[in-house]
């Protein structure tokens, strides 16, 4: 019984030392408003998915001379190509949740309407469309990229029609 109790002891003062040295959980922060999420992480990421429902990312040439690694245009740098393409498509529906962070704004200053169940729709279009247009550019086929970027396209337009294309309001948000 005593050997018991010590053994019971050992381990409960185990697990509270490992606790005490687990490094603190990192928690979500918002550093940029909702335009500059959009211009900087899903606008550029959007381009390269519809990129490809016209041109094959596969025979896009990189300029004489560049460094790939040094490339600022995703399909021709170092993970260029239909890679970019899914990369990108990846980034859009991970960007889903950079959307769902509390004390997001507006460019206006208004806080994002993150708790509107409209917003938690498209936001799910979103990664739903970036899913889609990932599995798409796997089958490097135009076809397939095609129906993604419309799916892509529609799941943008239903969110600004709701909150960027309004005049200005207390409904508006970009």
């Amino acid at each position: 019984m005593l050997m018991t109790l010590h053994l019971a002891l050992t381990a409960q003062t185990d697990s509270r030392s490992a606790e005490s040295s687990k490094p603190a959980a990192a928690t979500m922060q918002v550093q940029s408003n909702l335009n500059q999420l959009m211009r900087g992480v899903l606008y550029p990421a959007a381009n390269v998915v519809f990129f490809a429902q016209s041109d094959d990312p596969a025979t896009v040439k990189r300029p004489a001379g560049l460094d790939p690694s040094l490339a600022t245009d995703p399909l021709v740098s170092t993970f260029g190509g239909w890679l970019a393409v899914e990369n990108a498509a990846l980034a859009l529906a991970d960007s889903a949740n950079l959307l769902l962070i509390p004390g997001r704004q507006c460019t206006n200053g208004e806080p994002a309407p993150i708790n509107s169940p409209d917003w938690t729709r498209f936001v799910q279009d979103l990664r739903d469309a970036g899913v889609k247009a990932y599995k798409a550019a796997q089958t490097k086929d135009q076809d397939k990229m095609i129906e993604a970027s419309d799916t892509l396209s529609a799941a943008c337009a239903g969110c600004h029609r709701k909150w960027r294309d309004k005049p200005r309001g207390a409904d508006r948000c970009k």
